[in-house]
């Protein structure tokens, strides 16, 4: 059965990305070692990006990074979307966006969703087939298809790192409108890999 999952690096102070982000500075200052896991971790670091991987049909990103993905600086043609830093493709990628651009550096792997997060899960549910739609970020897509009610898990992996400043992936004024259950979790040096289950206030 196909699942919404949220699954996105974060530091241990709730950031995303760290302070000036720009297509030159993906990650913003510091942010780079929130992924400190997947270039250079553990068996058991391997094994949690593997298995995401494998159960990946569709993923879903917002317009900002997609732009810093596609500039100059960003992936190159054999790069997938982020699970497998060694280029593996496996999955269509929904951006949301205002406006689809022009042209892309990229290619084809890309579609480009104008009416918003709900027509965009939508579409990704569709075209994963049996296996799961991949919310990857940035921090403001991953938090609107939480605050819609569209993701059934949120995968979190909590890089020992404090930024201090940057994008969140919890705005600090949002109120939210679910709550998470604990389901699994694996400490490796890398990262503290959490998986919770969303509960919708109905529930």
């Amino acid at each position: 059965m196909t699942q919404v999952i949220v699954d996105i690096s974060v530091s241990l102070d709730g950031y995303v990305a760290g302070p000036n982000v720009s297509l030159d500075n993906g990650l913003g200052d510091g942010g780079e070692a929130l992924h400190e896991w997947v270039f250079n971790g553990t068996a058991e670091d391997r094994n949690v990006l593997d298995e995401v991987f494998e159960a990946t049909g569709a993923v879903i990103q917002g317009r900002i990074l997609f732009d810093i993905i596609d500039g100059p600086q960003g992936w190159n043609d054999e790069m997938g979307y982020g699970a497998k830093p060694t280029g593996e493709v496996n999955a269509p990628i929904f951006v949301v966006t205002h406006k689809a651009p022009d042209k892309t550096r990229l290619g084809d792997r890309f579609r480009f969703v104008t009416d918003g997060v709900e027509s965009a899960v939508a579409q990704a549910r569709e075209a994963a087939g049996d296996k799961d739609v991949l919310v990857m970020g940035g921090g403001q897509v991953c938090h609107q298809v939480l605050a819609a009610g569209l993701a059934e898990v949120v995968q979190l992996h909590v890089a020992p790192v404090v930024l201090g400043d940057g994008t969140r992936l919890f705005p600090a004024d949002a109120a939210p409108t679910y709550s998470l259950d604990l389901v699994r979790s694996i400490s490796t040096p890398g990262a503290q890999h959490v998986t919770y289950r969303v509960k919708k206030e109905e529930e």
